[in-house]
């Protein structure tokens, strides 16, 4: 078995050991730099990979088989901002969802021009939105009529689902899940022809579950997790047995499983219904030097404008991954195996200890070209979304938090095939944990609570020496920070008193001009309420051309869409939109406030919140 030659960035795998090396200020090109520690071709042959993943997996099985999740579905996507710096930066990530030509919202994303996935979406002309019962409608924006409809998937067979999609021009691609067939479930994708009726142009499964997914331009890359499909003994008949019985079968049962136990399996069927079938090949499967072999992450890569979805082209990595963040010229998957501390193994007595570290993997993206491994590292702490992450000037900035200790801002920079430490800044809230990140340019927004809610701002613009340079301590929390321009945030969480017991939705306007003396403008409260915005960022919407915000909050007299106005130095509530069912998504065609819940779109006036059309699905 040849493995890959040990080089130094292999050493480096582990910042500890990179940390003395002088920070870079220009990255190389990728063609100039030395094999990364993890390779795109690790091994020489399918046995060589076996080989490697029976091992593996046999040192992490357990008396209960693999102790894992079934694919690590994501639960959250979050978003924050464009490259660049100061209160000019600011104002254009406050913009990046609205345009001067076409005037209209899009999903509120982590990053200008990287789209992600999201229950509904526009293109200014037209609303394409999925509902719970997996039907696809088409709404023209003018006219304020439905113009289409497709049933994407029967949600009501169980283990279908169709929950969220991404928009190309006429083809849209709905991400849902076919768990219907015990043997092949997995992820589900469709492409959908909008040109005319809607169509359905193609399918796509793979084994395992959807992490998540980044589209640029037409070109959609998705990100699966997939466990081994190991036959292990049947649970009734190992209870006859003892721990060290059980071990020692599950283990033979790993020894005698084929490398097609591992590798996901694929099918793609077209717009004729022919079907292709295949597997990830051995040869775009890559191992670190250490990994469990319980799980395998893979990136499928597909262009919306082309004819068929195809094979997705997969490049897999023998690796866990529950976070991903991407802002145009690179991806990063984010590891913190968080995760494993809720399975039954780590709540059983003496289960192993989760380690509090997050592996980090970079890939470079070209075009509809499959993804290129590049880089991999290390962090201290646990991730709270992929708002932990920003890349900016050639650095991955990284926010995270240790239990029972602090929270650390890390700047990253890519030597040869590692992502090492150029420099941080720690002590963030002691014993206490991040709520909410946002990194804009050189500056870094950091908010931590127990009781009270520190506020740090962060100084970046010096990879090798980050600081902290100013901290506001209120009462209460924001949970999403977003760019309001003009040197200000907006954040919504909760209030809470000053022994930290929430008190009900908040929203709060920061003054970070000075970034040694942040300051609260303004704060608006609803006791008692709360808001999906504070968890899931798509759900909240600021149109910075009028000062419009809006979010869906929920209260003691139901739910609702809460409109506030930001202006200045305050803000106010304009009045709320109601739907029969609770409101989850907003966005701005012209002057129009369209709405979104389970049974249907709203449309209202913007400026008075008059309706002007109820379309149920």
């Amino acid at each position: 078995m040849r493995r890959a030659a040990v080089t130094l960035s292999a050493a480096c795998l582990f910042l500890s050991a990179c940390t003395a090396q002088k920070p870079h200020h220009t990255e190389p090109s990728p063609s100039d730099l030395p094999a990364p520690a993890l390779r795109l071709a690790a091994y020489d042959s399918c046995d060589d990979l076996l080989t490697g993943l029976r091992k593996a997996t046999q040192e992490a099985v357990t008396p209960w088989g693999l102790d894992n999740l079934p694919g690590g579905i994501r639960t959250l996507n979050s978003g924050a901002t464009a490259r660049g710096g100061g209160p000019e930066v600011e104002a254009a990530g406050a913009a990046a969802q609205e345009s001067t030509q076409t005037q209209y919202s899009g999903t509120n994303t982590h990053e200008a021009g990287v789209d992600e996935p999201d229950q509904v979406k526009t293109d200014g002309k037209r609303i394409v939105a999925l509902s719970p019962a997996g039907a696809l409608t088409v709404v023209d924006a003018a006219s304020r009529k439905v113009t289409g409809a497709l049933v994407v998937a029967d949600t009501g067979r169980r283990g279908i689902s169709a929950t969220e999609l991404l928009l190309s021009g006429d083809r849209a691609l709905v991400l849902g899940y076919d768990y219907s067939d015990p043997q092949r479930g997995g992820p589900m994708l469709t492409l959908v022809d909008l040109a005319g009726t809607p169509k359905v142009a193609g399918r796509y499964h793979m084994d395992g579950a959807l992490v998540d997914a980044r589209q640029i331009g037409s070109v959609a890359r998705v990100v699966v997790r997939s466990a081994p499909r190991v036959a292990f003994p049947d649970p009734a008949a190992a209870q006859t047995r003892d721990e060290d019985q059980r071990l020692t079968a599950n283990r033979a049962a790993v020894a005698a499983a084929p490398i097609s136990a591992w590798l996901p399996r694929w099918t793609s069927v077209d717009a004729a219904g022919k079907s292709t079938e295949g597997r990830v090949d051995c040869g775009s499967v890559s191992l670190p030097d250490t990994y469990s072999g319980t799980s395998l992450l893979t990136i499928a890569t597909f262009d919306l404008a082309a004819p068929a979805l195809g094979s997705g082209d997969p490049v897999t990595i023998a690796a866990d991954g529950d976070i991903v963040y991407a802002n145009g010229p690179s991806l990063y998957v984010g590891n913190d195996q968080r995760w494993r501390t809720v399975t039954p193994l780590a709540k059983r007595a003496g289960g192993p200890a989760v380690a509090q570290r997050t592996q980090l993997f970079k890939f470079t993206l070209a075009g509809a070209a499959k993804p290129r491994y590049v880089a991999a590292g290390e962090v201290p702490g646990w991730l709270l979304n992929q708002y932990s992450l920003s890349e900016w000037d050639g650095r991955l900035r990284v926010a995270t938090t240790e239990s029972n200790a602090s929270s650390t801002v890390y700047v990253l920079e890519q030597r040869g095939g590692a992502l090492a430490e150029a420099g941080k800044v720690g002590g963030l809230g002691k014993g206490e944990r991040i709520y909410s990140v946002r990194f804009i340019g050189s500056a870094g927004y950091v908010v931590t609570f127990r009781q009270t809610d520190p506020l740090y701002t962060l100084d970046l613009s010096n990879p090798s020496a980050p600081r902290a340079v100013g901290e506001l301590k209120i009462t209460g929390y924001s949970a999403y920070l977003h760019p309001a321009g003009d040197g200000r945030l907006i954040g919504i969480g909760q209030e809470a008193n000053t022994q930290g017991r929430v008190q009900g939705l908040q929203v709060s306007l920061f003054d970070v001009h000075d970034m040694a003396s942040p300051a609260r403008l303004a704060q608006f409260q609803v006791p008692g309420a709360s808001s999906p915005a504070e968890f899931d960022p798509h759900a909240f919407l600021f149109w910075a051309k009028s000062g419009l915000l809006v979010v869906p909050m929920q209260h003691q007299d139901g739910s609702s869409a809460l409109v506030l106005s930001v202006r200045d130095k305050a803000v106010t509530q304009t009045g709320a939109i109601k739907q029969p069912a609770p409101i989850e998504r907003s966005l701005i065609i012209g002057d129009t406030l369209w709405t979104q819940s389970a049974e249907g779109l709203q449309a209202n006036d913007a400026s008075t919140l008059a309706v002007q059309a109820y379309l149920p699905f």
